[in-house]
């Protein structure tokens, strides 16, 4: 419910989500209140999410969460966040969880204390699916 309302109220371009493999795989989706980034450094091995409003700054909060709505609802969170001014970031190793929520399920909204980003995700699938087979440059071990 809540999120069909914050994207009732917000007004959402109709940019599509994006992927590329170069430099390194990178997803990306651009809407009037932020850009969302989301890269896989296959030599760390890290994936990173980046959000950066384009009006205003993160606060300092304790927690960031995901809430997917759709045909597979979810709900993640972290405390391994880190804000710099108009950017929040996560790093970790793995990221299933956040590219299953983007892929099948309709729409999301990140939260941050009292920051909410809502995204559409209805045309992320084919771009999700490119990033998760992104070729790597992965040395292989004998």
């Amino acid at each position: 419910m809540r999120f069909a309302v914050i994207l009732a109220l917000a007004p959402v371009p109709a940019l599509a989500w994006e992927f590329s493999p170069d430099p390194i795989c990178t997803l990306a989706h651009d809407t009037d209140t932020a850009e969302i980034v989301i890269t896989y450094d296959v030599n760390l091995p890290e994936y990173a999410l980046a959000i950066t409003l384009k009006n205003g700054t993160w606060a300092d909060a304790p927690v960031f969460g995901m809430e997917f709505i759709g045909p597979r609802p979810l709900a993640i969170g972290t405390d391994r966040h880190v804000t710099d001014g108009a950017t929040l970031t996560v790093r970790d190793s793995g990221f299933g969880n956040v590219l299953d929520g983007l892929e099948y399920n309709a729409g999301a909204v990140a939260v941050s204390g009292a920051t909410t980003i809502p995204m559409l995700l209805t045309d992320a699938a084919p771009a999700v699916r490119a990033f998760r087979a992104c070729p790597s440059d992965s040395p292989t071990t004998s």
